[in-house]
């Protein structure tokens, strides 16, 4: 928006959001409603700091080339925003860079849309280098093709004297320096990507098994992950306030130590460049052991909600994923008669309350099981020098016995796959 605070005057920014709904989806999506998409619009300025102050649904048999909406809606967004006082509009659809400069032609005030938004929000919650790295990447791979401006005097005219430029025109070295810039982004992306790696090869050798925490924006991730870890991290009642990947470590009942990772939230139609740009954080879900699919089970939406993270984890090739459903803010929900018929919907599932630590052992048995599968028992002889050997099994897996010979140790123990070769000597 117009300034890091989303403040003009010491008053919120006032602002008009256009909810675009084609009579004939071009996604072919059909599970949410315009009235749903107004409601997450709303949530998503309210998380910019802004005030809506009118909308409108604008109902379309397709977009249009000029205004993306017809001009009869223009010039009612004229009359609305003149008498509301408005300083952006806001468009649910992704609007094309001439399609943005004809709608502030007409209407004489900012207009940004949904994609520019949620980045607008990325950037203010970012406080990692690699956050920033990430959301700066996003801004300019979306920026960079709706670069638009005049120029012509300034570009080779022609041959003959007098006729040649002085070269680039500004606009072409404003796409070459944004180009410049977003490969420098992503070499510099690649170097966390490989030390991300470098540590998850680290833990690997440990045999730990890696869980990442997934869902739509605000269904209490970080929340879950500071009680099942002893975290402190930082959690608020909004969209998208964790941004930075999170990794600690989860101790089981069974003494069994898990890597716990916190992801940044899925929305409904995640803008692609977010993905893209973000593929260094969510490398931690593609090679995630089990996934824990946290659900706001309060909203009125969560099925929709659901739905909409699966096809974000179907994008990272991670869907077919071991999952637990983490059904979360049961306290929330005024009866709970229908919450075991709600778990028959999926494989595994499991209602809790993050905030108020109910069912946490629930949960924790299931993941138990879940990675139980992942584990094999060993009933291993090994040379009485290798205590090293000894170290790992209790440290990384199960023990159920350790009996010392004159010549030998007996292991019997459940250990990750990974590292039952270890025991095998030759």
């Amino acid at each position: 928006m117009k300034n890091s605070e989303f403040v003009k005057d010491q008053q919120k920014e006032k602002v008009f959001l256009v909810i675009v709904d084609y009579k004939k989806d071009k996604r072919g999506l059909d599970c949410w409603s315009a009235e749903e998409t107004l409601e997450e619009m709303k949530d998503l300025v309210v998380a910019c700091g802004g005030d809506v102050v009118d909308s409108m649904i604008c109902r379309l048999d397709g977009p249009s080339a000029r205004y993306l909406i017809g001009e009869g809606k223009v010039e009612e967004i004229v009359g609305l925003c003149g008498v509301n006082g408005v300083d952006t509009v806001v468009f649910s659809d992704d609007l094309k860079g001439s399609q943005k400069r004809n709608l502030e032609n007409e209407i004489k005030v900012t207009v940004i849309d949904r994609t520019q938004l949620i980045l607008d929000i990325f950037a203010r919650r970012a406080t990692s280098k690699e956050g920033k790295m990430q959301v700066e990447l996003a801004q300019l791979e979306y920026l960079l093709p709706r670069l638009t401006g005049h120029g012509v005097e300034l570009s080779r005219l022609g041959g003959g004297i007098g006729t040649l430029g002085p070269g680039e025109t500004k606009l072409e070295v404003d796409r070459r320096r944004i180009a410049e810039r977003i490969n420098r982004l992503r070499k510099n992306l690649m170097s966390v990507v490989s030390d991300r790696s470098l540590k998850r090869k680290k833990r690997k050798d440990k045999g730990a098994p890696a869980i990442s925490l997934v869902g739509y924006t605000n269904a209490g991730k970080s929340t879950l992950l500071n009680v099942l870890t002893g975290s402190e991290q930082i959690t608020r009642d909004g969209l998208f306030t964790t941004l930075d990947s999170l990794s600690r470590q989860l101790v089981l009942t069974n003494n069994q130590k898990v890597i716990l990772s916190d992801t940044v939230g899925f929305m409904h139609e995640l803008p692609h460049h977010l993905i893209e740009s973000f593929k260094a954080t969510l490398e931690e879900v593609q090679e995630a052991d089990v996934l824990l699919h946290v659900v706001d089970v309060s909203h009125e939406n969560f099925r929709h909600r659901y739905e909409a993270v699966e096809i974000v984890l179907e994008e990272l090739k991670s869907k077919d994923k071991p999952t637990i459903v983490v059904l979360n803010k049961i306290d929330k929900l005024a009866e709970r008669d229908g919450l075991d018929s709600l778990k028959g919907n999926y494989q595994r599932a499991v209602c809790i309350s993050a905030k108020n630590e109910e069912n946490i052992g629930e949960l924790l048995e299931v993941i138990r099981k879940e990675l139980a599968a992942l584990f094999v028992e060993i009933d291993v002889d090994v040379p009485i020098n290798r205590m090293d050997l000894v170290n790992i099994a209790h440290d990384e897996g199960q023990v159920y016995s350790i009996k010392y010979y004159n010549d030998k140790i007996n292991i019997r123990a459940a250990m990750p796959s990974s590292l039952v070769g270890k025991f095998y000597l030759k």
